[in-house]
């Protein structure tokens, strides 16, 4: 039991950690690329990132995350109701990223013919307005779990280069599963986006857990919810497959806050048994 207690106190220090000694908040999470951190202040406080204004829930939470590149220097400011402000900088540490280059592909395979040019801005424009909600959530408070269990495939961040062309680096976690598998919701939330045949992504479901916070679920076979739906952490909102630009069958899981692309593969932790 000491050793026990040991640990749990070991983690407790570092989950807050993040926030200076003598600070009006408290942070879980760590200043690195890739992460969300979740933090706790006083209710009624005010909060900005970067200068953005985050939205501080009645008990005095609230999230943010820190993009695949994000820039050396944050600053987080918190006001609180009696009028003390305090504006700290931190310092963001890089990550290194997988970079793949593949060449000898077929030109179709490097760039979408320009015939879809028209289909994937409007599809684009779809999926970036669903990533702007601000809602009163708190899903994001709750420990995540895993939308599905099987071999990773594919990580947050990696990179590859077709044909000497850089392309845009891979913003989730593939997990290959078979077509049909079960997916579910990593935490509760609103369904914001709920689409069957997408040209990048096939089959998509977008769930918003608050605050700027959404996971996206890609590739999927069969889409089980629609927009406007609420969904319980654990529920089963749609099916594994290889729609849209896939190459095999698997999920794709994506977490955002807001643009920003985070890694949700961090943000849960290591993959346990259903």
């Amino acid at each position: 039991m000491k050793r026990l207690l040991l640990v749990v106190l070991s983690f407790v220090s570092v989950a807050i950690s993040a926030a200076e000694p003598g600070a009006p908040y408290e942070l879980r999470g760590d200043w690195q690329q890739g992460s969300v951190l979740i933090g706790t202040t006083t209710p009624g406080a005010h909060v900005k990132f970067n200068g953005r204004v985050l939205k501080v829930s009645a008990e005095g939470l609230f999230v943010f995350g820190l993009d695949r590149d994000e820039k050396a220097d944050a600053e987080l400011a918190v006001a609180l109701p009696g009028g003390k402000e305090v504006a700290e900088h931190h310092t963001v540490a890089p990550r290194d990223w997988d970079v793949q280059p593949i060449n000898g592909l077929p030109p179709k395979l490097v760039n979408p013919p320009p015939a879809a040019a028209a289909r994937i801005k409007t599809e684009g424009a779809k999926i970036a307005a669903a990533k702007q909600r601000d809602t009163d959530r708190s899903d994001f408070n709750t420990p995540f779990i895993w939308p599905a269990h099987g071999r990773i495939s594919g990580v947050f961040g990696s990179q590859r280069i077709l044909n000497g062309e850089p392309k845009t680096p891979h913003y989730g976690v593939d997990v290959a599963v078979p077509i049909g598998t079960p997916i579910l919701a990593p935490a509760g939330g609103v369904v914001s986006l709920a689409e069957r045949n997408l040209y990048f992504t096939g089959g998509t479901v977008i769930i918003d857990h608050g605050h700027g916070l959404q996971s996206i679920l890609v590739h999927l076979s069969k889409v089980l919810v629609k927009p406007g739906d609420a969904v319980k952490q654990g529920q089963l909102v749609a099916e594994s497959g290889m729609t849209g630009r896939a190459t095999g069958p698997h999920l794709h899981w994506g977490l955002y806050w807001f643009s920003e692309h985070v890694d949700a593969q961090k943000f849960t932790g290591p993959m346990t048994a259903p």
